[in-house]
């Protein structure tokens, strides 16, 4: 409806099309001048339109375009002998608009990426080309690279804690990458054109704004992307957000015992399971058999199961340990290799590794494979792909299958999607789907058809939808004698040996996932790999092409329509025949999750015999719906997802900004100063309150404010991990200076405030002890504090170097990050029980985000004054004695009294001795488990009440 919709008010991809044929005409008239060129003048051409690039007249990339072109289809006839066709013309234009490109399989979708990265490498911004998996970034550099090479443009890759640049003078690179030399990843961003994966991409960013020092980071600006199989990356993978993440020194419940019990006690009859939604809950009679068998559980839900920090961790290591057991399935959802559990991705079947479950389910999976359980872990850092994607200037993408997600593209990137037309007419056919009643008869059927067609030479690539299923069909194909190579993510490093010879005659390829795999099926067989004759190849093709072309079996539908539009388009590329069929059981499981047993109660009326197969609309259009469904579902997630992240993304917006900032700051002392004095121009108004002048007296400011900027002990080595290794900031010396700068600097600072205070108080109160502060005036109140804190401040900016406190400034901002980041996730676990008061949970998020994040804010800024303002007490002496000097910290308690007793002696003396004794005003009762009032961001009762 929405493609529909699009095509009524804009227009038909097809006028899109014609618009861009004259550009294209535009291209094709400078291609003899070109070929007219020299080598070097190809590279003097580049220098050109570098410098109308960047020229104060400003000739717009748009301008440059048809030059740019024609230049880099040169510079490919000469360095791969491959010329761009027309409608790869017309592909790169609409990459270079910032758009998607819909290329069918095999149209050449590498080689269009050289035109716009190339164009707008011309601005000398950097462009990015982002990639399935760290192979391809690594391949299409080293094979572009020669393109790019002759132009005089530089290319970096990015590898997995590694990265690469083209040099054409390099010859000891790996096996088939021999002129890809080894750099820095900051060479590789400082290239024209970076080749990476999503990952790699998204990660630097989030370890850039954990850099300890500007120079540090290694991206550039974001200006502009080309996104590769860009439904599998901004759609598929989205769901998933990018976190750097580290362990949390929590102790948590033994997850293998709570596993153990699961497994051991519970039955189908105990639980109740939503294959639609993959959920899964206890029933009564669950709930009651394991209160009954675990010891340590009286009431599963009751408010006795919650622990000291409020958390119900029984019930979350049931509910993971009945999900790892229930839902997630190995060889499906995840692999067990080297005794670890790595998650496996649905649609491109690739292994994931590094990745994790989030919330104790990674956990739970390990106890229940029994392989060792890591420990839970916190984040540091943490984005979505959407919201990364979204920092370019301009983004672009192509793929083989983009059309059915269209509406996501336009709603979440706002990103337009254009079918280009294939270079040649497609004549592959697309059979009917074929309708079993079960799995068995389904499975006879696919074998019975495999090994009739490759008896007849015909190459077959069979598809299925998890890894189980692809190594139970590989089992019967050894059992009947029928060789064959299977590709799943158990066989990843061979994949693109297995993808180049799925083409050979005979060949039989079961695959779990086709998408992003980046290599052609060439019919006949691949030449190169082979080593085969020419002639040979030509007999083998010709072979292949009488038999029909490449024959795509599907054994289930996937969920997503785009899945088997992607293992469809592996045949029939380049105008080559081929034919597709997909085999359904009413048993499948997308059939069953949405009305099968409807279905197949129809099928049994019907009379439907064990192994007969029938083709069915109604059958195939229930299909149909279900995908649609179930896309919409996985649409309303990810669209879930970005909106919650746009919550902390706008606050991760600004953090960035003021942390790049403070990098770039010489000195933050200034900052550090004006913060003492907002906090005692706060204090003196607050109890200089003229409506409430009986509140406050001398005693009680002078308290406040000490107790305000004097500092407390400090978690360093959180501050430690938060930064990712080991301090700038000579830890023995800020831990010696905490041993000495708290209660006794405070006592310190109480005295000195106090007796600037005597200094301009009148001899004698006429208007009692009450009113002191307010017969002095507010203004010379405060003038004296800040005259004070600044003396004090005054004789540590000579002792302290810039680059000292701003570490110090940097590492407390970062903690205070990533304690934010805690409390947001604590806050989204249950912000879904906002639905039952008939308040909208995205809203309540909102806000309560909002409250979090300026109260970190404040913590933050509040703790690094302390810091800062304790360093300089440590610094000069207060009270004509050296505060350093001190004897050691008598207990808290004892300190709080020997202050009291010290500013109400002040106080009396201030006031002449005379007078009621003032009355403080009673602080708030705070919680055990609130955030400590110091603003240390723990809870009170593991902080300031330990």
């Amino acid at each position: 409806m929405f493609n529909k919709l699009v095509k009524m008010f804009v227009g038909s991809d097809e006028k899109v099309i014609a618009k861009l044929r004259p550009r294209v005409d535009e291209i094709n008239a400078l291609e003899s001048e070109f070929e007219r060129m020299e080598d070097d003048d190809l590279q003097i051409e580049t220098q050109n339109l570098r410098r109308a690039a960047a020229s104060g007249e400003g000739e717009s990339l748009d301008a440059l375009l048809p030059r740019a072109f024609a230049a880099v289809r040169e510079a490919a006839k000469r360095a791969l002998g491959q010329r761009h066709y027309d409608v790869q013309l017309i592909g790169g234009i609409v990459l270079h608009q910032g758009k998607i490109a819909e290329m069918k399989t095999g149209e050449g979708k590498t080689l269009v990426a050289t035109l716009p990265a190339y164009l707008n490498s011309l601005s000398g911004r950097g462009v990015h080309v982002v990639t399935v998996n760290d192979y391809l970034a690594r391949r299409d550099a080293h094979w572009m690279g020669a393109v790019y090479d002759a132009l005089g443009v530089s290319v970096g890759a990015l590898q997995n804690q590694s990265a690469l640049v083209y040099d054409p003078y390099y010859e000891d690179g790996e096996k088939g990458f021999e002129r890809m030399r080894p750099a820095t990843r900051r060479e590789a961003y400082a290239a024209d054109i970076t080749y990476g994966t999503n990952n790699e991409f998204g990660f630097d960013y989030l370890r850039d704004n954990m850099a300890p020092r500007l120079e540090d980071r290694v991206q550039r600006e974001r200006a502009y992307a080309i996104v590769d199989e860009v439904d599998n990356i901004l759609i598929d993978e989205a769901r998933t957000p990018l976190i750097i993440s580290g362990p949390d020194d929590t102790s948590y419940a033994d997850y293998s015992y709570y596993a153990s019990k699961v497994k051991k006690y519970l039955t189908p009859n105990d639980y109740t399971e939503d294959e639609k939604h993959r959920t899964v809950a206890l029933t009564l009679d669950g709930i009651a058999k394991l209160e009954h068998e675990i010891p340590e559980i009286q009431h599963l839900y009751g408010k006795d199961e919650v622990d000291e920090d409020g958390d119900y961790r029984p019930v979350r290591h049931v509910e993971n340990a009945l999900k790892a057991l229930v839902i997630f399935k190995k060889d499906r959802d995840y692999v067990v290799q080297n005794r670890e559990v790595i998650i496996v991705d649905e649609f491109t079947g690739r292994l994931m590794t590094g990745r994790r479950y989030s919330d104790g389910l990674h956990q739970a999976i390990e106890a229940k494979e029994g392989v060792p359980v890591r420990p839970e872990s916190i984040t540091y850092a943490t984005i979505t792909l959407q919201n990364y994607f979204r920092l370019y200037e301009k983004l672009s993408g192509m793929t083989g299958t983009a059309a059915t997600e269209a509406e996501e593209f336009d709603k979440i990137y706002k990103l337009e999607v254009v079918a280009i037309p294939t270079n040649r007419p497609m004549v592959r056919e697309d059979l009917p789907d074929l309708i079993y009643k079960d799995q068995d008869a389904k499975y006879r059927a696919v074998v019975r058809e495999i090994e009739e067609r490759s008896r007849a030479g015909q190459p077959i690539l069979v598809g299925t939808t998890d890894i189980d299923k692809s190594v139970t069909l590989s089992d019967t194909l050894r059992r009947r004698g029928i060789a064959h190579e299977v590709l799943n993510a158990k066989q990843h490093e061979r994949e693109a040996l297995i993808v180049s010879q799925a083409g050979k005659p005979g060949a039989v390829t079961v695959a779990t996932n086709m998408a992003g795999r980046g290599t052609d099926i060439v019919l006949g067989g691949s030449p190169d790999i082979d080593g085969v004759s020419p002639r040979e190849w030509e007999e083998n093709h010709k072979r292949v092409l009488d038999a029909g072309g490449l024959h795509i079996i599907g054994t289930e539908r996937h969920e997503a329509r785009r899945i088997d539009n992607q293992l469809r388009g592996r045949s029939g590329r380049q105008g080559d025949p081929g034919s597709t069929q997909f085999y359904v059981a009413l048993d499948d499981e997308i059939i069953r999750r949405f009305g099968g047993d409807r279905i197949r109660s129809v099928m049994d009326w019907a009379g439907m015999e064990e192994d007969e197969a029938i083709s069915n609309n109604v059958v195939s259009k229930a299909v149909e719906n279900s995908q649609v469904k179930i896309e919409a579902y996985h649409f309303d997630m990810r669209k879930h997802l970005v909106e919650y992240d746009n919550v902390v993304n706008n606050q991760r917006d600004l953090v960035y900004r003021e942390r790049e900032k403070m990098l770039a700051r010489a000195d933050s002392k200034t900052d550090v100063r004006q913060m003492v004095v907002d906090l005692i121009n706060e204090e003196v108004q607050k109890h200089m309150d003229a409506r409430q002048p009986y509140d406050w007296s001398v005693n009680s400011l002078v308290e406040e404010i000490a107790r305000a900027i004097t500092p407390r002990p400090v978690d360093l080595e959180a501050l430690r991990v938060a930064r990712g290794g080991a301090s700038i900031v000579n830890v023995n010396d800020i831990r010696s200076a905490e041993r000495t700068m708290c209660e006794n600097l405070r006592d310190a600072l109480v005295a000195e405030l106090s007796a600037a205070i005597v200094q301009i108080m009148p001899q004698r109160d006429e208007l009692g002890d009450y009113g002191s502060l307010v017969s002095l005036g507010e203004d010379k109140v405060k003038a004296q504090f800040i005259q004070c804190a600044e003396s004090i401040y005054g004789a540590f900016e000579e002792t302290t170097s810039p680059e000292n406190m701003r570490d110090l400034e940097r590492e407390i901002a970062d903690h205070g990050w990533v304690q934010h980041l805690t409390a947001m996730e604590n806050s989204r676990q249950g912000i879904g029980l906002q639905a039952y008061g008939q308040r909208n949970p995205l809203v309540e998020y909102q806000s309560g985000g909002r409250t979090l994040f300026k109260e970190s804010q404040k913590a933050t800024d509040d703790r690094v004054m302390r810091l800062a303002f304790g360093m300089a007490l440590g610094n000069v002496k207060l009270g004509g004695r050296d505060a350093n000097a001190v004897a050691p910290a008598p207990e808290p308690r004892m300190a709080t009294r020997n202050m009291r007793q010290t500013s109400a002696a002040i106080a009396a003396r201030s006031a002449g001795g005379g007078g009621r004794r003032s009355q403080r005003r009673a602080a708030p009762k705070i919680g055990r488990n609130q955030p400590c009032p110091c603003g240390s961001g723990k809870k009170y009762k593991r902080c300031c009440a330990a």
